[in-house]
């Protein structure tokens, strides 16, 4: 596939021109390609520890909820819980890598002091207090990390597309309508030779 033009010198050099834009702009693309991929591997690491390490902290939670409701009794923990101020608040910002918005969280947690005696409480209550809280903490970190993964993951799709673009479709379209011209405008030039070759044989005679 080549462009349907006219064999000149101006469309010659006006396709060298492009020609050599798109390599330039294939080379760029495939090495942002390339470092997104290593970025996305990194993040995916992240994203499965946090995933694991969550799941084990809020199995170990609810394990302490089960352990202090035994010691207790459901109601004197409800009671508990209602009594219990603790209140966590989030920033979000943002930071550009290669193009993608990647978010960064910032969680506050406030606690003020807990409403109830320690006469009758289990010591299991202060385990369970600060297990949710490092929950709560995990669950912001997975958060920041999978937004980033599902943004950069993609981003991945976005210049892969691109990249095979230019290397299926429109660089070999480039390349191709270049040899057309080149070798028209050398056909030519060997014609034209061998006219004046001619012309001159016969003034010669």
């Amino acid at each position: 596939m080549r462009a349907n033009i006219a064999a000149t010198k101006t469309n010659l050099l006006r396709i060298k021109k492009t020609l050599a834009l798109t390599e330039e702009g294939h080379e760029l693309l495939d090495e942002k390609r390339r470092l997104l991929i290593a970025e996305l591997t990194s993040i995916i690491h992240i994203v499965d520890k946090l995933q694991r390490d969550l799941d084990e902290a809020i199995a170990k939670a609810y394990v302490l909820v089960d352990r202090a409701t035994i010691v207790m009794g459901r109601q004197k923990m409800e009671t508990l819980s209602a009594a219990i101020d603790i209140k966590s608040s989030i920033n979000i910002s943002s930071r550009r890598v290669m193009g993608v918005s990647i978010p960064a969280i910032d969680l506050s947690i406030n606690e003020n002091a807990p409403f109830y005696s320690p006469t009758g409480v289990s010591f299991y209550t202060e385990e369970v207090i600060a297990k949710f809280k490092e929950v709560i903490r995990l669950i912001s970190q997975f958060a920041e990390k999978k937004i980033a993964l599902l943004r950069i993951a993609k981003e991945v799709q976005k210049t892969i597309r691109k990249v095979n673009a230019l290397e299926k479709i429109h660089l070999p379209y480039f390349r191709e309508t270049l040899k057309y011209i080149s070798d028209r405008l050398e056909e030519e030039s060997r014609e034209a030779f061998s006219m004046l070759k001619l012309i001159k044989e016969r003034l010669g005679r």
